[in-house]
């Protein structure tokens, strides 16, 4: 016999963007649960409001399966008193078991004897084992936590009400002073309690009482009420999927409605209207057919349809009050001139360790010169670069971006053109903070793509050396998010930069202007700094699901390779791991790594004196390194792996024929500086030493 089992957490209102994941935790330690107390089940589903969390398990066993187990005791030597009695050792571990001293036996285990019994466990029943749901529940973690009364316990928000129900049997137990039950609460102001008969009425007793409790159900009626206001009116309403979701998690009983704006808000930005309906009023935008912003906005009420016309009214103006201060704003904005805003940076701290916003902008344009220099722009470009980072930060000191902090570069954008500046700078302004996720979007011109890289390696090189490194979860200025960054225009763009050679241009920079890094003067932290951006490549790299991990460890071993050339290495190994010659070819290059390792500094200039060679092995390889360095100057990375592969056979009767640390010193060191100048080859491939050929 199987049963439905039911749990749901009543909660006062959780903050939306909480509400799924918690949903989805309460699944996980639910299943966890389950098979840890050895309950089988059919399905645990979930659903959630924004003030209740519950879980439903389907097709639950009766009971736990009986157990029928040996129990190891004590060594025999001493289960045995010196009368020949069962001494207390035995008796207390027979007693332990359930079991009595008559039930021993021995078993030998690596050569010593052992007490034994057979124990019978029977199987709880599921009543029983439910009952530890209490503290799955108690379990659960949140972004944010809370206490309430004089309680130590910590919760996103307090716990109201508790059903815990096995069919139509409560499971009981209590959460601080609230006690499991079958009563739940409907709409706060719609419905009333339910008492609950069965665990299988929960969907529909809530629907009564006006909670549609599933999620999925929430935004699907949502979305087809959104479709029919905008088929009604022939409107185009931009359904932007996080907001839906937030909003989803806002509401018990969805209804949505439309409101209106004054037109004359329409002289503001797009950009402007939208973000002060979606980030601050949680509403939908409108356009017409053609795309065009339309005086109108949609929302979703948390109830039915009665009265709705004073929610419209409400909504409305609390809309035009933000919209009447963008307008504002705006205007307000335009009567100052970009020098203006600029001078004021002088005055305004980035940070104050590091210095003010100005300083780093200056920074940030001597990074940009060399970036641009060197992957190649065009001198129109390069000019267009220069005089975005003469400025490109100027906005944070306007009236709309201290109102609507969301439209940080936006503005500039939108301001840099009003005031004549072109469209590579302007597009600049705002791409510049691209990209603001770990997935977002990317720069779409070259000089935004520079000037963004060129921040986020200022912001990162300035945290580290004032002594601000992210550790764990903690990254208070999304360091890792702008590495990444940095990370991903580099390989979307093609370009091979690296990281010792951005620490170069970091370096050419202070070396110009040493007065804009009295703070944050480059040292130590800057191999921190090295590994900790080459770990976002990794981070990117591991998502390739075909890429194996000791494939992923040998390219990233080498961070002075371009991030392009990192990954394409690994691309390039993958596509050779098949090959039947693979092993030995690693084999014979990796005996070459461990022996270069044991070579001197060699001097960049250090020549191979073929006069010191003993026999015709060394000579063939010499002969053949030669070849391939040679054909390595204008090789590709497939080209230079086959190079590479071609020296498989000599290089095994070199080790054959050749003792590498001979007795004479001068034969010893043209020996390894030989070995040396093929491991400098292999270093385009990162450690090959960590490849996995066995």
């Amino acid at each position: 016999m199987s049963h439905t089992f039911l749990m749901e957490i009543g909660l006062e209102e959780i903050p939306a963007h909480v509400v799924t994941p918690s949903a989805a935790q309460l699944v996980e330690k639910t299943e966890k649960f389950l098979k840890e107390q050895r309950m089988d089940f059919d399905e645990v589903q979930t659903y959630s409001t924004p003030r209740r969390l519950t879980v439903k398990v389907t097709g639950l066993a009766d009971k736990q399966p009986d157990i029928q187990e040996e129990a190891k005791g004590p060594a025999k030597k001493i289960a045995y008193d010196k009368d020949g009695n069962w001494s207390k050792a035995a008796q207390g571990f027979a007693r332990g078991q359930g079991v009595s001293v008559d039930d021993i036996f021995f078993k030998e285990l690596k050569g010593t004897e052992y007490v034994y019994v057979k124990k019978f466990i029977e199987g709880k029943a599921a009543a029983d084992v439910m009952q530890g749901m209490r503290d799955v529940a108690m379990d659960l973690k949140f972004p944010t936590m809370m206490r309430w009364g004089t309680n130590d316990f910590q919760y996103v928000r307090p716990i109201r009400w508790i059903v815990a129900m096995l069919d139509d049997q409560v499971i009981p137990f209590k959460i601080l002073n609230i006690e499991s039950g079958n009563v739940s609460q409907g709409h706060r102001f719609l419905g009333k309690p339910v008492e609950l008969k069965s665990a299988d009425d929960y969907v529909e007793a809530l629907r009564a009482e006006k909670v549609i409790v599933d999620a999925a159900e929430r935004k699907s009626m949502i979305r087809g009420q959104i479709n029919d206001l905008a088929q009604k009116n022939n409107w185009k309403i931009v359904i932007d999927e996080d907001l839906l979701e937030e909003v989803n998690n806002l509401v018990e009983y969805p209804t949505v409605f439309a409101g209106s704006f004054d037109e004359k808000y329409l002289s503001v930005p797009d950009q402007v209207l939208i973000t002060s309906m979606k980030d601050h009023q949680r509403f939908f935008y409108v356009t017409d057919q053609n795309g065009k912003l339309l005086p109108n906005f949609v929302s979703v009420r948390n109830g039915n349809t009665e009265y709705l016309e004073n929610v419209v009214q409400g909504n409305e103006k609390v809309l035009t009050a933000r919209l009447e201060d963008a307008k504002f704003f705006y205007e307000e904005d335009q009567k100052q001139s970009i020098a203006d805003y600029v001078e004021r940076l002088k005055k305004v701290m980035f940070h104050d360790k590091i210095g003010t916003i100005y300083e780093k902008m200056a920074r940030v344009r001597l990074l940009a010169a060399q970036i641009g220099k060197f992957v190649g722009l065009n001198d129109q470009e390069l000019a267009d670069l220069d005089r975005a980072a003469q400025i490109y930060k100027f906005d944070l000191v306007t009236g709309m971006v201290g109102e609507f902090a969301e439209l940080q570069g936006v503005m500039g954008e939108i301001y840099a053109r009003l005031q004549g500046e072109n469209d590579n700078v302007a597009a600049a302004i705002r791409e510049e903070y691209m990209p603001t996720s770990a997935e977002g979007e990317l720069p779409a011109t070259k000089v935004g793509a520079v000037l963004s890289i060129a921040d986020k390696i200022d912001s990162i090189q300035a945290f580290f050396a004032a002594g601000m490194i992210p550790s764990g979860s903690n990254d208070p200025y999304a360091l890792r998010r702008q590495a990444l960054g940095i990370v991903r225009i580099a390989l979307a763009r093609n370009w091979k930069l690296s990281v010792p050679m951005m620490l170069k241009f970091v370096e050419n920079a202070m070396n110009e202007r040493p007065d804009l890094y009295k703070n944050i003067m480059p040292g130590d932290e800057q191999k921190d700094m090295q590994q900790f951006i080459i770990d976002r490549l990794a981070q990117i790299m591991n998502g390739d699901k075909q890429l194996r991990h000791d494939v992923l460890d040998t390219v990233v071993a080498n961070p002075e390779n371009a991030f392009v050339d990192i990954e394409e290495a690994a691309k390039i190994l993958g596509k050779h791991l098949e090959d039947d010659d693979f092993k030995e070819t690693i084999e014979a290059l990796t005996r070459v790594g461990r022996m270069a390792k044991k070579a001197p500094n060699f001097e960049d200039d250090a020549v191979l004196k073929a006069e010191l060679f003993e026999n015709e092995s060394e000579k063939k390889l010499a002969e053949a390194v030669k070849k391939v360095a040679t054909a390595f100057e204008q090789a590709d990375l497939e080209e230079k792996f086959n190079q590479l592969a071609s020296l498989k056979e000599p290089i095994t009767d070199y080790f054959d024929s050749t003792m590498i640390m001979a007795k004479d010193e001068d034969v010893k060191q043209n020996r390894l500086l030989q070995l040396k100048q093929i491991a400098d080859l292999t270093k385009d491939f990162g450690e090959l030493d960590n490849l996995n050929v066995k």
